[in-house]
C-alpha cells in the first residue's frame, strides 16, 4: 500500500507545504499586458466517489465556504462571487490583504471561509458572518484559502499549466494567518489523503492535473471527493412543533427534475436557536395554501412556502424511493453564489 502523508492536514502542527521554489527574476524579459478579464467564468470540480492516483495529480483540501475570485487592480479591489456578483464590501478583511500582496494586478481564484476553534472550515459559522441569506454584514473574520491564479502582473495565464500557476501563487502568498492565505498541495497517495481529510472532520479533498491549464466550466481536470454528500436543495415547507426550536421541527425539501419540483423529504437536524428563528421569520413571509410539490406523505402541521429559499444539506446516502438518508441542516445559500439545486436525472 502507497505510504500515508507524513504530517497533519490541520493547524494543530505546521500543515504540509508544497516544494519551495526560487522567487521570479525581475530582470526576466517584459512581455506585452494583456487585456485584464472583467470576469472569469470558475473551473469547477467534477464530482467522483474515489480520488484519482498517480503522479499526475496534486491534491488540496476542499474548502466549505463561498468561491471567490478576487481581482486587484492598482490597488483597487473586487471580489467577485462565483455568480459574479460583487461582494467586496462583504470581505473587508480579504479586500485589505489583496491590496498588500506586492503586485499591481492579478486575479486569485479561491474560497471564502470562516474557520472554527480547530482550524476547520464551518459554513454556518460563515453564513452567520454575513447576517444569513440576504444579509449585509461584512464577514471580518472570513479567510480567503487562493488555490489558482489567473492573472499575474499584466499577464494572462490561464493556458499554463497548473504546477506554473501555483509557482506565481506561491510568490503572493501572506502568512499562515493572513486573511488571504495559500491552498497548500499535499504530496501523497490521494486515497491517504482523503481518508485523512475525513478523519479530521473535513468535507474532502480536491485533486487537480497537474498538466491542465485553466478551462471554465466542468471537465474533469480538477475532481473533487466528499466524505459526506453535500448538496444545495430548495425549501418548499416546513412542519411545525411546539416542541422544537421557534416551532420548526424539520424543512420540507425538493430537487429539481426538468422542469418541476421533486419531494427527497426533509431535515430536522443541524439547526440551533439562532439559525431556527430566522428561518421561521423568513419562511412565514413566503407562506403559500397549496403545496408546490407532490406530496403523499400523512405527516400533519405542514406549512408550504414558496420555492425561493436554497438550503445546504449535508446526508449519507438516497433511500430505494428517492429520499435523503440522515440529512442535516449546515445552512441557506446564496442566489448570488450561483447556488445550484440538486438535479435528478430523468
Amino acid at each position: 500500500m502507497a505510504k500515508s502523508p507524513s504530517k497533519p492536514l490541520l493547524a494543530d502542527e505546521k500543515p504540509l507545504r508544497s516544494r519551495a521554489r526560487k522567487p521570479r527574476d525581475p530582470s526576466q524579459p517584459r512581455l506585452p499586458f494583456d487585456p485584464m478579464p472583467d470576469r472569469v467564468e470558475s473551473c469547477l470540480a467534477l464530482l467522483k466517489p474515489r480520488p484519482p492516483v498517480g503522479p499526475d495529480w496534486l491534491y488540496e483540501l476542499k474548502w466549505d465556504g463561498y468561491r471567490i475570485a478576487v481581482h486587484l487592480n492598482n490597488g483597487h479591489v473586487r471580489i467577485l462571487t462565483r455568480g459574479g456578483h460583487d461582494w467586496t464590501h462583504r470581505f473587508p478583511g480579504i479586500e485589505d490583504a489583496a491590496k498588500r500582496l506586492g503586485v499591481g494586478t492579478a486575479i486569485l481564484d479561491g474560497e471564502a471561509v470562516v474557520l472554527d476553534e480547530e482550524g476547520r472550515p464551518h459554513f454556518g459559522m460563515l453564513q452567520n458572518s454575513l447576517g444569513g441569506r440576504g444579509g449585509k454584514l461584512p464577514a471580518g473574520n472570513a479567510v480567503m484559502y487562493a488555490f489558482d491564479l489567473l492573472y499575474f502582473d499584466g499577464h494572462d495565464i490561464r493556458s499554463l499549466d497548473l504546477m506554473a500557476r501555483r509557482y506565481f501563487l506561491q510568490s503572493l502568498s501572506q502568512n499562515e494567518q493572513g486573511a488571504i492565505r495559500l491552498s497548500e498541495a499535499i504530496d501523497g497517495d490521494g486515497r491517504d489523503i482523503f481518508t485523512a481529510a475525513c478523519e479530521h472532520g473535513l468535507e474532502g479533498i480536491i485533486a487537480k492535473f497537474r498538466d491542465a491549464p485553466y478551462r471554465s466550466g466542468r471537465f474533469g481536470e480538477w475532481v473533487k471527493v466528499k466524505c459526506t454528500l453535500s448538496d444545495s436543495f430548495i425549501v418548499v415547507g416546513y412542519e411545525h412543533s411546539t416542541v422544537a426550536r421557534s416551532g420548526i421541527g424539520s424543512l420540507l425539501l425538493a430537487a429539481r427534475k426538468g422542469g418541476d419540483w421533486v419531494y427527497v423529504g426533509s431535515v430536522g437536524t443541524g439547526f440551533n436557536e439562532r439559525s431556527a428563528e430566522y428561518l421561521r421569520k423568513t419562511l412565514d413571509r413566503i407562506k403559500r395554501k397549496t403545496p408546490p410539490v407532490k406530496y403523499e406523505g400523512r405527516r400533519k402541521n405542514l406549512v408550504w412556502v414558496q420555492p425561493t429559499l436554497i438550503a445546504e444539506i449535508e446526508y449519507r446516502a438516497w433511500t430505494h424511493d428517492g429520499k435523503l438518508r440522515h440529512a442535516s441542516y449546515k445552512g441557506l445559500r446564496e442566489v448570488q453564489d450561483n447556488a445550484a439545486v440538486y438535479e435528478i436525472g430523468v
